[in-house]
C-alpha cells in the first residue's frame, strides 16, 4: 500500500459511540453507591445527557453522604435506595424538556435497565427504544412497562448490577 493511499479508519458502531459518551457523562455523577449515565438520541444525534446527581443547589452524596431508605415493591419484597439523586434517565429527559428538544420517537442510553419510576418517565416521553449496557437487580416492573408500552429493550450484557442494601 503506498503512503497516499487512504486507510479504513476503524469507528465504533452508532450503538457503542452512544455508550462510549453515556460512561463519560457518568463520570459528573454525585452518588457514591451508582454512577450511571444516559444520552438520548435520535437519528444517530445525541439530543440530551443526564447523570446521577441530587437537585441543583442540594447537597451531593459525595458532600453529605447517601441518604438510604427503604423501598417497598409492589409485590411486598423491601429494597434500600439512595433517595438524594435524580436519577440518570430522568435528568436526561428533564434536560431535554427545560432545552426544548423534542426526545418523543429516540433512543435511551443508559447503564443499566432504568429503575420503575424513569419507566415510568420514558414512556411518557414517547422513547421508543432503551439500550442498557447491563441489567439492575429491580427491573422486573420496568421490564413489563417496557413490554406494554411497546418499547424495545435491548441489554448488551446479561450482568446483573446490584448493591450492598445498607451501604451507601
Amino acid at each position: 500500500m503506498s503512503k497516499n493511499q487512504p486507510q479504513k479508519v476503524l469507528r465504533p458502531d452508532w450503538t457503542e459511540y452512544f455508550m462510549l459518551i453515556m460512561d463519560a457523562v457518568a463520570t459528573r455523577g454525585t452518588c457514591l453507591r451508582a454512577k450511571p449515565g444516559c444520552v438520548i438520541t435520535r437519528d444517530n444525534v445525541l439530543l440530551s445527557s443526564g447523570y446521577c446527581g441530587a437537585p441543583s443547589g442540594a447537597p451531593q452524596c459525595d458532600e453529605v453522604g447517601c441518604l438510604i431508605e427503604e423501598v417497598k415493591h409492589s409485590d411486598g419484597h423491601i429494597s434500600m435506595h439512595c433517595r438524594r439523586t435524580v436519577h440518570a434517565e430522568a435528568n436526561a429527559i428533564l434536560q431535554a424538556a427545560k432545552n426544548g428538544v423534542e426526545i418523543k420517537g429516540g433512543t435511551l442510553y443508559c447503564g443499566m435497565t432504568p429503575c420503575r419510576n424513569c419507566a415510568m418517565l420514558i414512556v411518557n416521553s414517547g422513547i421508543k427504544k432503551v439500550i442498557a449496557k447491563k441489567d439492575y437487580h429491580e427491573s422486573l416492573e420496568s421490564k413489563k412497562m417496557f413490554d406494554d408500552a411497546g418499547i424495545e429493550l435491548l441489554i448488551l450484557n446479561p450482568e446483573v448490577e446490584k448493591y450492598d442494601q445498607q451501604s451507601g
